[in-house]
């Protein structure tokens, strides 16, 4: 496992706040190991006889792992050598390019230690599902649930790992209707590769939720989500040229450059060459 400390970021930091949320300690999920994760760590050092240090080394790990079972949460849900190889040779693909895709945009894992599929629920995309099913938000929206439901995009609301089910939740019980439960499951990303809800009808899904059953089976299916998106909206050429700037602006966005996603493949593709 990774050594992690203080104003470390990443995925491992990320794990580390899931195991220790699901310890009870009440951290948001956020990728960066700040104050608050250090004085979690420093705790749960204290309560099993370990060094007081706040940092997460081999031995935190291991007993870490050992209270908290993660690997009976995931079961067999991890993507193995094989589904990259049946994925490079679905859809034309080199296997290193398909190996550099995955390092980079998967983020990390699937699935959360919970054994439910990682999710991010968008409350400035329940605004506008809402009103794509006849359903004006406008007339909704109140002190109660503004966490949820709001017009444009910001950060402050998200709070990371599982609880984020939880505001996805609250967004569908606003109301018994059918409808919210379709807007607000249609809001958030789903799986390694965080592809939208709201997407599922273009890449082919019966439904909204028959998307979400196939992201709960096996990150294979996340894997399958993710090849349907990149053929759907035109990044599978580029991925084919290794055009790795044109693939990462298509799937990415336009400020694909920022988080430098272009290069990040570019080294990845190099090492399984």
């Amino acid at each position: 496992m990774q050594y992690i400390k203080l104003r470390s970021r990443g995925s491992s930091v990320a794990f580390l706040q899931e195991l220790l949320l699901k310890l009870g300690y009440q951290i948001p999920i956020t990728s960066y190991f700040g104050t608050l994760t250090e004085a979690a760590v420093k705790d749960f050092q204290s309560k099993n006889k370990l060094v007081i240090d706040g940092e997460v080394g081999i031995k935190t790990w291991t007993i870490l792992l050992e209270k908290t079972k993660p690997a009976e949460s995931f079961g067999d849900k991890f993507l193995d050598e094989q589904d990259l190889i049946d994925f490079s040779k679905k859809y034309g693909l080199e296997l290193a390019a398909v190996k550099a895709v995955n390092e980079v945009e998967s983020s990390g894992k699937g699935f959360f230690i919970d054994g439910r599929p990682k999710i991010l629920f968008e409350g400035h995309i329940f605004w506008r599902q809402l009103k794509e099913r006849g359903i004006d938000p406008s007339s909704l929206s109140n002190p109660s649930n503004e966490t949820v439901l709001y017009k444009s995009f910001t950060r402050k609301h998200y709070l990371g790992g599982t609880n984020e089910y939880l505001r996805m939740e609250k967004a569908a019980s606003i109301s018994p209707d059918p409808r919210f439960k379709e807007a607000a499951l249609a809001s958030a990303s789903w799986g390694s590769y965080q592809i939208m809800g709201f997407h599922a009808l273009k890449l082919g899904y019966p439904s909204v939720q028959n998307f979400v059953d196939e992201m709960y089976i096996h990150e294979s299916n996340q894997l399958d989500a993710f090849g349907r998106y990149i053929s759907t909206f035109g990044c599978l050429s580029h991925l084919k040229n290794k055009d790795w700037a044109k693939f990462a602006k298509c799937y990415n966005g336009p400020a694909y450059a920022q988080n430098k996603y272009d290069i990040k493949m570019a080294k990845a593709y190099q090492k399984y060459s």
